[in-house]
């Protein structure tokens, strides 16, 4: 879904970087203050890992798109601790105002075994929230949730009995290329003629 909405973007003439988070080490936020001092540097993760220089580049950038499967109901924890030092090195804990005061269009792409019915009545608030989030980075934000997946070729070489093969393979023929054209539009739609970071 990411590289689909990297080639969107990349179609209306935007430079993109594509970052897995799983390639990179790194901790969410260990709050230690550095980003608060009185003469320190506000927008800025002190933490020296390899999250604090993508945070840079986040800061930089037109537009961020962000993927995340959903496990046990949340987003991963590498997308989690992303957030965590993307918002708590912007956050002033004089009053609680954003230090950010430019403009990082942002889409969130979530994916799930879960149905598109149940994730409307069940995920849909956390996906708002979500969302929410990512408002600091003053832009537009838009969700979309692609649903229903197919996790494996062959369930029978597993312990998934409760799901569907059948099914799931309809589901990955049908509505998984209408989900591939989502993501292409989302990248297209967000970026524009503008630069953008894909991770």
């Amino acid at each position: 879904m990411l590289k689909e909405a990297q080639k969107g973007a990349e179609s209306v003439g935007a430079e993109t970087e594509y970052i897995d988070l799983f390639d990179l080490s790194y901790t969410g936020c260990r709050s230690c203050l550095a980003c608060k001092r009185k003469e320190g540097e506000r927008c800025r993760c002190f933490w020296k890992d390899d999250l604090s220089t993508l945070i840079d580049r986040i800061f930089a950038a037109d537009a961020l798109i962000v993927g995340s499967p959903i496990y046990l109901g949340e987003i991963t924890s590498q997308l989690r601790g992303l957030i965590e030092r993307l918002h708590f090195c912007a956050l002033s804990y004089d009053d609680y105002s954003n230090y950010f005061t430019g403009k990082v269009d942002v889409g969130i792409i979530l994916t799930m075994n879960m149905p598109k019915a149940y994730y409307s009545q069940t995920y849909g608030r956390k996906a708002d929230e979500l969302a929410q989030t990512f408002r600091m980075l003053n832009g537009s934000v838009e969700v979309y949730a692609c649903c229903d997946t197919l996790q494996v070729k062959d369930y029978s070489r597993y312990n998934m009995a409760s799901f569907d093969e059948a099914h799931k393979k309809e589901m990955r023929e049908k509505q998984f290329p209408l989900d591939l054209r989502e993501a292409f539009r989302m990248g297209a739609e967000l970026s524009g003629n503008r630069q953008g970071i894909h991770g």
